[in-house]
């Protein structure tokens, strides 16, 4: 067969609702786009870590230390699966980690911002963790079968990452006035990330993912799920939501921003690694990396003599 056969075989497999296995035939373009998904997914995961593990000193309690170190090891794991299932694509877990810590490949938005107080956990377990299941429960129909399978082991453990971000939630929601003006200010920090969170409106004439259900739906349609969920909870709790400011479409009767009330220059400089925290928090992974070197050069020499 020739590629263009090829190529039309696998658009109409993927038409037709078929997976796509590691082994199996796919097109260049799809092979580049999934393991650059998978691989960003992965490099979010364990940058996502380092906010979290921050604020595990001023935890207000051994219980809270200890649960949020354990949920800091679930997010490194997550990573670590991730990494596996993009290398069978075809890069090395050493070359997606060095690209990481180089500054060549990305990360998600909200790791590039800095934590204050134990708020920041809360806004962080609560609504961020609550904007990454919205998104990766729709990737649960991905075409690529691999990532869907790790997926569901992923999702099942955020969702217990979800309830320990409520929990803190609402101890600081019922808790003193100092207690909620600390949420209200790491809620005021984080809004427009989260809103950035799902990226721009999606080009569905252009993106290839889309094309090839590699994702499932749209940037704006994730968004507005997320608001409709989480919106009427934080409302509930009495709390102030920020610009940009949410309003419920008569039409439609969900809960919606307007494009033009977003600010996408924190964005545009993320995707440049300028974001507050990205230096600070790509040297941490880098040294780390450098100074575990020796470990990573005994293991493989361990390999190399038993071979």
């Amino acid at each position: 067969m020739t590629y263009e056969e090829r190529w039309t075989g696998f658009e109409a497999h993927i038409d037709g609702g078929g997976m796509v296995e590691a082994g199996d035939w796919m097109p260049d373009e799809y092979r580049a786009g999934v393991l650059k998904f998978i691989e960003m997914h992965a490099n979010s995961e364990i940058m996502g870590a380092i906010p979290e593990r921050e604020q595990i000193p001023g935890a207000p309690s051994l219980k809270r230390k200890m649960s949020l170190t354990a949920k800091v090891q679930d997010e490194v794991g997550h990573a670590q699966l991730l990494y596996r299932v993009a290398e069978d694509l075809g890069k090395s877990r050493d070359a997606m980690y060095w690209d990481l810590v180089s500054g060549k490949s990305k990360f998600h938005n909200v790791f590039h911002y800095p934590t204050f107080h134990w708020g920041d956990a809360a806004v962080i377990g609560w609504l961020i963790d609550g904007a990454a299941l919205v998104t990766q429960a729709s990737l649960l129909e991905s075409s690529y079968a691999p990532y869907t399978r790790v997926l569901k082991r992923i999702c099942a453990e955020e969702q217990l990452h979800l309830r320990h971000g409520e929990d803190i939630t609402l101890e600081l929601a019922s808790g003193t006035d100092r207690q909620r003006a600390m949420l209200q200010d790491a809620l005021n920090r984080w809004w427009l990330p989260i809103i950035h969170f799902f990226g721009p409106k999606s080009n569905v004439d252009k993106d290839l993912l889309l094309r090839w259900r590699v994702k499932t739906r749209t940037n704006e349609d994730l968004r507005a799920e997320f608001l409709d969920r989480y919106v009427p909870k934080v409302l509930e709790l009495a709390f102030e939501l920020p610009t940009p400011v949410p309003f419920k479409d008569a039409a439609s009767e969900r809960w919606v921003v307007n494009d033009e009330d977003i600010d996408w220059a924190p964005l545009d400089a993320i995707k440049k690694n300028q974001g507050p925290e990205t230096e600070r928090r790509l040297g941490l992974r880098r040294r780390s990396y450098e100074d575990h070197r020796w470990v990573r050069e005994a293991l493989d020499d361990q390999t190399s003599q038993a071979a």
